[in-house]
């Protein structure tokens, strides 16, 4: 059965959210980090991006993010992470849950 059949970009999105920024305690998906998910037939892509390009985590966020996946796809379904820095990320990306999370209402 194709990863399409199976998987949908929310179902990518919610097991994403178990990924955890440590430096500010927040889930990738609220905090925007997440850019783009696509779903093919043996291909799982997502477009990630960092706070700043000198985050001292992104390799364990990538790392957390492709194991969260993993355990979401099917056998032979492949993972493929792509690191974006267009647009650059920026507070505006966070959703209202991460706002308010940080204080941030407006």
């Amino acid at each position: 059965m194709p990863a399409s059949a199976i998987l949908t970009e929310d179902a990518v999105r919610d097991a994403l959210r178990s990924v955890i920024d440590p430096e500010v305690g927040m889930n990738i998906v609220d905090l925007g980090l997440v850019y783009g998910v696509t779903v093919a037939s043996d291909t799982v892509h997502v477009d990630l991006t960092m706070t700043t390009p000198a985050c001292p985590m992104g390799e364990m966020i990538f790392d957390d993010a492709e194991r969260a996946l993993r355990t979401l796809a099917p056998p032979g379904v492949a993972i493929d992470l792509g690191l974006v820095w267009d647009p650059p990320w920026s507070p505006e990306k966070m959703s209202d849950h991460a706002r308010q999370h940080f204080g941030w209402q407006g």
